[in-house]
């Protein structure tokens, strides 16, 4: 029996509002959906139900160990060998996992966005492709203030709090050395054109 070739894994990594998912929709849209399957890191936070409120907000969420990353090398693992895998749907707002899953299938790409997905040797080593979208930190966090605002229930104050105490120290310590391990770094993200378009191309060469 003829045998199908094994997925192209692509990872796209950054920091918080460097422009990740923006770059992930361009791919998507371009390569088509029906050829990709794509999973998100921060679907993969690790429940924090059983703890009381005042704790799960003092979690820090930029760093590695709060997130089940070796849930995600499994999804990939079944994703490459043509199963499909039940991706968990976390509430930012009470910082806790839902019940609810949703299915994704099996296709020739497979595409994972996250900020720490480089930072791990073992999630790092399951990507053919690494990309680094990079974004200057002002921008990046004047993106994520508007985004835990409107998306995420968070008052002014705390998104700055968390940025000082949490988010800047960890994209210094984890999220910008992973950078080194990028076969192609993005600046500016969705408005570079011209390193979507190579991106792009490159995938398609790829899946030929």
């Amino acid at each position: 029996m003829p045998s199908h070739p094994a997925p192209l894994v692509i990872g796209i990594a950054g920091g918080s509002g460097s422009g990740k998912t923006t770059v992930a929709q361009v791919i998507l849209q371009r390569v088509g959906p029906e050829r990709i399957a794509f999973l998100q890191h921060d679907a993969y936070y690790k429940d924090l139900s059983g703890l009381p409120p005042v704790q799960r907000a003092e979690v820090n969420f930029d760093h590695p160990h709060s997130l089940e990353s070796e849930l995600l090398i499994r999804h990939i693992e079944q994703l490459r060998s043509g199963r499909a895998v039940d991706v968990p749907i976390y509430d930012f707002s009470t910082h806790s996992r839902t019940e609810r899953t949703y299915t994704v299938q099996p296709r020739p790409v497979i595409l994972v966005e996250g900020i720490l997905i480089f930072a791990e040797k073992n999630l790092r080593e399951m990507f053919d492709v690494k990309l680094f979208v990079d974004t200057d930190s002002d921008i990046r966090f004047i993106r994520r203030l508007q985004r835990d605002i409107a998306e995420r229930g968070r008052t002014t104050d705390s998104v700055i709090h968390q940025y000082l105490t949490t988010v800047r120290p960890m994209h210094l310590e984890f999220v910008e050395p992973s950078k080194r391990y990028a076969d192609v770094i993005i600046p500016e993200g969705g408005f570079n054109t011209a390193a979507l378009d190579m991106v792009v191309a490159r995938i398609e060469t790829l899946l030929r």
